[in-house]
């Protein structure tokens, strides 16, 4: 079992247009920096992008009404990472939820500094929507 920590932050806009920006990879760059960090390009039925560890290929669930915008990401070693991601309606705006899973091999500081990577994402994220 692995050690799952739950990142949220609420964004004061209705969870279609949410999910709608955030499902797009090619809006990765814009908010995701710890993801992609330069143009995501299409490449078959996945999205190849360059992260701050090196190339890797992106796969989104399908698009759906539900909010699930889980993704796989193939780190240049031929690791899989599963990246389960979701936004559901809150009051009048959205709740977005990241579940980071502690990879195996991975120390307390490596896990807290993924945590506090992700959390950034999500404020750029939430302060590119809402402005």
């Amino acid at each position: 079992m692995q050690d799952v920590q739950h990142i949220t932050i609420y964004i004061h806009l209705a969870p279609a247009a949410v999910y709608a920006f955030a499902r797009n990879p090619e809006n990765l760059p814009l908010w995701a920096a710890g993801l992609a960090q330069s143009t995501v390009t299409r490449e078959g039925d996945s999205w190849v992008a360059d992260a701050p560890f090196g190339r890797v290929r992106i796969q989104f669930a399908p698009e759906n009404p539900f909010g699930v915008m889980d993704h796989d990401v193939t780190l240049p070693s031929g690791q899989v990472v599963h990246n389960p991601m979701r936004v559901v309606p809150n009051g009048d705006g959205s709740q977005f939820t990241f579940t980071l899973l502690r990879q195996p091999g991975m120390t307390d500081e490596q896990f807290a500094a993924d945590a506090k990577a992700v959390a950034t994402d999500l404020k750029t994220l939430k302060n590119w929507l809402e402005r």
